[in-house]
């Protein structure tokens, strides 16, 4: 397992981190047995980062994860969750209470990262006078150590960041292969600000492993399947062959201090912690991506 540094928290992470999404059964019915050993699994192999949220199965990703640490690996995770929900209020009392319910599901007395989901779906006064103080009180009790902001309109990502209020930001889907524009200026950003970067969704809401959601819009697919056709030079023998490639164009960007892998599957969770090797993308095919898809957004 690669390691790195947080952004200026101090905390030192695993390049790879797995995303909690799929353990709460977001994306299909999963066994909580199976689960429970996958999370134990990850941690053997010093997978250190867990990120999750109070939406994921209703509370269930959390419950599973909580239980999964019980017996004395919390002190081996830096674990992340969000508040509070993109259909609920996040005013004040609604923040504090989102967070000492995930308290209870994690089965911890503290949060070491705790983002506020989606940002995108709450005014912006909203957050910085009712949600940001409500955390800000939380971390001075000592039940939360960092915070974070999380969203896919990179915009608005960049106005939270430049409140120095946060101390990690975690976007989706817009540094993969078909899509890099973080790029461009919030990663930057991030770096001159000292600030965490967490990717998520790599494989581009399934697209990129040849199972793109279910709620893909028709302008969509034809734009997916135009770029996929560009990248096919990319593309291994093996089924889903772009997984790798795009595994490794996100673990090997020193700029990204974590990329999340979404996956129920023991075998998945395998194949993601080999790549994990120090084998870097191939630059000059990293060039040729970003040559191709400049400043091109992909999703909405």
């Amino acid at each position: 397992m690669e390691f790195t540094r947080f952004g200026n928290t101090g905390l030192t992470v695993s390049k790879l981190g797995l995303g909690g999404a799929p353990l709460g059964g977001v994306y299909g019915q999963t066994d909580e047995a199976e689960v429970e050993q996958l999370i134990h699994e990850a941690l053997d192999a010093d997978i250190n980062f867990i990120d999750t949220a109070p939406m994921y199965g209703d509370g269930e990703s959390e419950r599973r994860i909580g239980k999964a640490l019980a017996g004395g690996r919390r002190n081996q995770v830096v674990l992340a969750t969000k508040a509070v929900r993109s259909d609920r209020q996040y005013d004040y009392a609604s923040t504090i209470q989102s967070v000492e319910q995930s308290l209870q599901r994690l089965q911890t007395d503290w949060i070491d990262l705790l983002q506020i989901h989606d940002v995108e779906y709450q005014p912006w006064e909203t957050i910085i006078e009712e949600t940001i103080p409500a955390l800000q009180r939380l971390k001075e009790d000592g039940k939360i150590r960092y915070l974070g902001v999380t969203t896919r309109q990179l915009p608005l990502l960049m106005r939270y960041m430049k409140t120095g209020l946060f101390d990690s930001i975690q976007f989706y889907s817009r540094y993969m292969l078909i899509d890099h524009t973080a790029k461009d200026e919030v990663m930057p950003l991030a770096k001159e600000m000292g600030i965490g970067v967490i990717n998520g969704s790599v494989l581009g809401m399934g697209v990129l492993a040849d199972a793109p959601a279910h709620f893909l819009e028709e302008e969509n697919q034809t734009d997916v399947a135009r770029r996929l056709e560009m990248i096919k030079f990319l593309r291994t023998s093996e089924p889903k062959g772009l997984i790798e490639p795009a595994m490794r164009f996100s673990l090997s960007n020193p700029d990204i201090h974590v990329t999340l892998m979404g996956t129920a599957s023991l075998r998945s969770l395998r194949k993601n912690i080999s790549y994990c090797d120090g084998v870097s993308f191939n630059e000059e095919h990293r060039q040729e991506l970003y040559r191709l898809f400049d400043k091109q957004k992909l999703f909405n």
